[in-house]
C-alpha cells in the first residue's frame, strides 16, 4: 500500500508571527533581521515587501534601497520557537510520526489515520490558522519529495496580492511522475545552480526532461547525484519519516557589525558563546571530546580549527579555555576579526565516574544546574557564575 505523506509549510513565520504581536504590520512591507548599516540580512519578509522584489537572505541594506518604507523588525527567535512548538504540537496530536526539518516545515506521515487526506489537511491548516492565527500551506503525497514540492506549487498557483497563499495540493498515489514532468528542472531535490547550469546545456529544462533520459546515461553524466536525479524525476523516494535525530555538534557563531581587534572583546564572545553551548550539552544530557574555533578575518579568510580533549566535556570553562588556546594559535597581534564562533562535537552521553576526590566537582556540578535552571526560568541576565 502507497503511504500517505503530509508536508507543511508555515507561510512567512517569523513575519506572520510579529503581525499577531503587532496587527498594524499587516498588509506593510517589512522585514524581519539586521540593520543595513550593521551588515543584516532578511531573515523574512513579508507578502507586501515579496511583491517589491525583496528576498530571504538579501542584505538589509540592499532591501533598504529597493523599498524605501521598508520597516525593520528585529528578529525575536525565542519567541518564532514557542510558536513553533505550538505548531509541532498539533502536529503530534495528529500522529507521532512527525519529522520536523526547520522551525517552520515539518513532514508527517498520516497512513493510519482513517480519515481523507483531504478532511485531515484542511482541518489542520484551520486549526493552526484560527487557534494559532498561523497561514500555512499543505502538500499530500505518496512520499516526502512530491509531497514537499506539492507544497510549493500549491503556494505558487494560490499566490494572492499581499497575503499568504494557503496552498493546498494533493497528488494521487501512481501521478507522481505525470505532476512533476512540466515542472522546472531547478525545483528537484539535488539541481543547484551548477547542475542547473548543465542540464541546460543538455537542453533538459523540465523534470519530464530528466525522467525521458535513461538513468545509465544520467549517471554517466552526473555520477551518483545522476541516478538520483533520474529516480527523483520519476517521483521515486522511498526516504521514512524520521521522529529523532542524533545530535551531532553544538555550536555558536558571532558576525560583528564591525571588524574587532581587541583580544578581551575577542575573548568575551568566547566565553558567551562557550557557555551557551556547555548550557545546551547539559540541557540534553550530553558532553563532547572536540572543541572548534571558527575564525574570519576581515577579508573573508575563514579558517576552522579543533582539538580532542582527553575525556568528553559538557563544561564552559574546558570549552571556553580550549577555543581561547585555537584563537591565539592562529591568530596574529591586532589582526581583526569579522566572525568567530565556537563548536563541540564528538557528542554522547556524559561519562562521570566519581572518586572520593571529586567532591568538589560534583558540587560544582549541581552549582552550574541550578543557575541553569534559574536563567531557563527567569532569563540569562538573572545570574552569572563568577569568573576566575
Amino acid at each position: 500500500m502507497p503511504r500517505t505523506i503530509l508536508h507543511l509549510d508555515l507561510d512567512a513565520f517569523y513575519c506572520s508571527v510579529e503581525e499577531i504581536q503587532n496587527p498594524a504590520l499587516r498588509g506593510k512591507p517589512f522585514a524581519v533581521g539586521g540593520k543595513p548599516d550593521e551588515r543584516g540580512v532578511v531573515a523574512s519578509c513579508s507578502y507586501a515587501a515579496r511583491a517589491l522584489g525583496i528576498r530571504s537572505a538579501m542584505p538589509m541594506s540592499r532591501a533598504v534601497q529597493m523599498c524605501r518604507q521598508l520597516i525593520i523588525v528585529p528578529g525575536r527567535h525565542r519567541l518564532y520557537g514557542e510558536y513553533s512548538e505550538k505548531v509541532m504540537e498539533k502536529l503530534r496530536n495528529l500522529t507521532p510520526l512527525v519529522e520536523q526539518i526547520s522551525i517552520d516545515e515539518a513532514f508527517l506521515d498520516i497512513s493510519d489515520i482513517r480519515d481523507s487526506a483531504t478532511r485531515i489537511a484542511l482541518d489542520l491548516q484551520a486549526a493552526i490558522k484560527n487557534e494559532l492565527h498561523l497561514p500555512s500551506s499543505i502538500g499530500i503525497a505518496s512520499n516526502k519529495l512530491v509531497a514537499k514540492i506539492a507544497t510549493e506549487v500549491g503556494k505558487k498557483s494560490s499566490k494572492k496580492k499581499n497575503e499568504p497563499p494557503f496552498g493546498f495540493t494533493i497528488v494521487p498515489a501512481g501521478d507522481e511522475a505525470k505532476f512533476l514532468a512540466p515542472l522546472p528542472a531547478d525545483m528537484l531535490w539535488g539541481v543547484g545552480p551548477k547542475t542547473s547550469a548543465r542540464l541546460t546545456e543538455l537542453g533538459i529544462h523540465t523534470i519530464g526532461d530528466i525522467a525521458s533520459w535513461p538513468e545509465t546515461e544520467m549517471s554517466r553524466l552526473f555520477g551518483e547525484n545522476g541516478r538520483e536525479l533520474w529516480r527523483h524525476a520519476q517521483g521515486i523516494d522511498n526516504r521514512p519519516i524520521v521522529t529523532e535525530f542524533e545530535t551531532k555538534s553544538i555550536s555558536q557563531e558571532t558576525t560583528y557589525n564591525v571588524d574587532v581587534r581587541d583580544e578581551k572583546t575577542l575573548e568575551k564572545t568566547l566565553r558567551e558563546q562557550s557557555t551557551e553551548v556547555a548550557k545546551q550539552l547539559r540541557k540534553n544530557d550530553l558532553a563532547g571530546r572536540t572543541v572548534k574555533l571558527k575564525i574570519r578575518w576581515s577579508d573573508f579568510t575563514t579558517l576552522s580549527r579543533q582539538t580532542t580533549l582527553p575525556t568528553s566535556t559538557d563544561s564552559d570553562d574546558e570549552i571556553f579555555h580550549t577555543a581561547v588556546k585555537l584563537m591565539k594559535a592562529v591568530r596574529k597581534p591586532n589582526q581583526a576579526v569579522r566572525l568567530i564562533g565556537v563548536g563541540v562535537s564528538g557528542i554522547g552521553a556524559p561519562v562521570r565516574q566519581l572518586s572520593l576526590w571529586d567532591a568538589g566537582s560534583e558540587k560544582s556540578r549541581k552549582l552550574q544546574e541550578v543557575v541553569d535552571k534559574l536563567q531557563e526560568k527567569y532569563g540569562s541576565d538573572v545570574i552569572h557564575r563568577g569568573e576566575s
